[in-house]
């Protein structure tokens, strides 16, 4: 596992041991950031089920400003603090433990708006659906931010969830898909 491109590119990431997380694969990577950036002026992202901090890292290295990193696991969050400081980006990074729903609370009364949302979910857990009706309530995203869910390939995920639109869904291999959402176009009179 390794940073695909921007100021890090090629530097090698930790990836947290044992079997609980499952990495998104350098090519998946490579592939989803080139859709959606490939570089970035600047932003705030959020990195939920964070893991080893892959995608939020591979973000700050192509220019977004800062990155949360959320995970429950202990492992996950000594592997995540391991890259940042490895790569000397500690001050660009806030890393908490925590569960996923009470993070989302804890960001919105903090009133952070974020530009982009990482969510890496376990694959067998499915609740996208409830994730992102919470993250709608919670109103940490403004008209332009792009969600960008990772899951197995074989869960179909909606055109249409509370206030999100689907944009794009591609399969990567025969386990890994990639779906975009943000929100749905405002009515005007």
């Amino acid at each position: 596992m390794r940073v695909v491109a921007g100021e890090h590119k090629g530097r090698r990431l930790h990836a947290v041991p044992g079997k609980e997380t499952r990495p998104t694969s350098d090519k998946v990577k490579e592939s989803l950031f080139n859709r959606i950036g490939p570089f970035f002026q600047g932003g705030r992202a959020l990195d939920l089920f964070a893991g080893s901090g892959n995608l939020g890292i591979e973000a700050l290295s192509r220019g977004i400003d800062e990155v949360i990193f959320v995970d429950q696991q202990k492992q996950a969050i000594q592997t995540i603090q391991q890259n940042l400081a490895d790569l000397r980006l500690e001050t660009r990074a806030e890393v908490f433990r925590n569960d996923a729903f009470r993070a989302l609370k804890a960001i919105s009364k903090r009133e952070i708006v974020m530009d982009y949302i990482f969510l890496d979910p376990p694959y067998k857990k499915g609740f996208y659906e409830k994730l992102l009706k919470v993250i709608d309530e919670l109103n940490i995203v403004h008209q332009d931010t792009l969600l960008v869910l990772e899951h197995d390939t074989g869960l179909q995920l909606p055109e249409e969830v509370s206030g999100f639109v689907q944009q794009r869904s591609e399969k990567y291999g025969g386990i890994t898909a990639i779906t975009l959402y943000k929100r749905k176009e405002e009515a005007v009179d």
